[in-house]
C-alpha cells in the first residue's frame, strides 16, 4: 500500500508543555518527531506539515526522505495543517493516512497494519486504529472520495465530523495495547511516562 501516502502533521503549539516542544522530548536516543517520521517513512511516502520557517523542527528532519510543507496558518489549528499538506497528495492517490507526530509508541508495524485493512476492507472509506480494547485513535486513512471534505474544514477538531458523518464505513484495526491513542502533551506525562518505562526511553 506504498501509493497512500502518510500526512504527518506536526505543525502543532505543543500550548501545554510550558515552553516545551513536545515533538523535541527525546524518545530511544531520537527527537520525537524524527523517529515518528522515521517510523512513517518505512511504511509509505511522507508529506510533514510543519509550522512556519525558521523552526527547530525543520532541523531534526534533516536527511530523511520526506516532504516537507510549511503550513502558513499553522496557528489556526490541525485543519490548516491537513488542507496545506493535501494540497502536496500525488493526484493518483487512492487514498491517504494521516498520522499524529506526538506518538510515541506508534510502530510501522501499526502503520502497515491500518494500511492492510484498507486492501482487506475495501468496502469502507475510513479505516482506523484503534488500542487493544477497542478505542479508536490512530492513524486515519481516508478515501479519495472524501477528500474535498477533508479540504474544506477549518479550526482545530482535525477530521472528527467526516469520520462521525462516515460512522457505517469505518474499520477499526485493533493494534496492541495503547499503540493507537497514548500521547503526552505535559512535563508531567512525559516524567510518569519516562518514569514508568526506565532506561529504554
Amino acid at each position: 500500500m506504498a501509493n497512500i501516502p502518510i500526512i504527518l502533521l506536526a505543525a502543532g503549539q505543543s500550548s501545554r508543555m510550558g515552553g516545551q516542544d513536545k515533538l523535541l522530548q527525546t524518545v530511544e536516543g531520537q527527537p520525537l518527531l524524527r523517529r515518528t517520521a522515521m517510523i512513517a517513512r518505512d511504511a509509505a511516502p511522507v508529506i510533514v506539515a510543519l509550522p512556519p520557517a525558521p523552526h527547530p523542527r525543520y532541523e531534526v528532519l534533516d536527511g530523511l526522505a520526506l516532504r516537507k510543507v510549511e503550513i502558513a496558518d499553522a496557528s489556526e489549528g490541525m485543519n490548516a495543517s491537513l488542507r496545506g499538506a493535501l494540497a502536496q497528495v500525488p493526484p493518483d492517490a487512492p487514498a491517504v493516512m494521516v498520522l499524529l507526530a506526538d506518538l510515541p509508541v506508534i510502530t510501522t508495524d501499526d502503520l502497515n497494519a491500518v494500511l492492510a485493512s484498507v486492501r482487506t476492507h475495501p468496502e469502507k472509506l475510513i479505516w482506523r486504529g484503534a488500542t487493544a480494547d477497542g478505542k479508536p485513535g490512530h492513524p486515519v486513512v481516508f478515501d479519495r472520495r472524501l477528500f474535498d471534505q477533508l479540504g474544506e474544514l477549518t479550526g482545530d477538531d482535525g477530521a472528527q465530523s467526516i469520520v462521525r458523518a462516515q460512522a457505517d464505513k469505518l474499520h477499526l484495526q485493533t493494534l496492541p495495547d495503547q499503540n493507537a491513542l497514548l500521547d503526552l502533551d505535559t512535563p508531567e506525562d512525559w516524567a510518569k511516562w519516562r518514569a514508568k518505562r526506565g532506561p529504554k526511553t
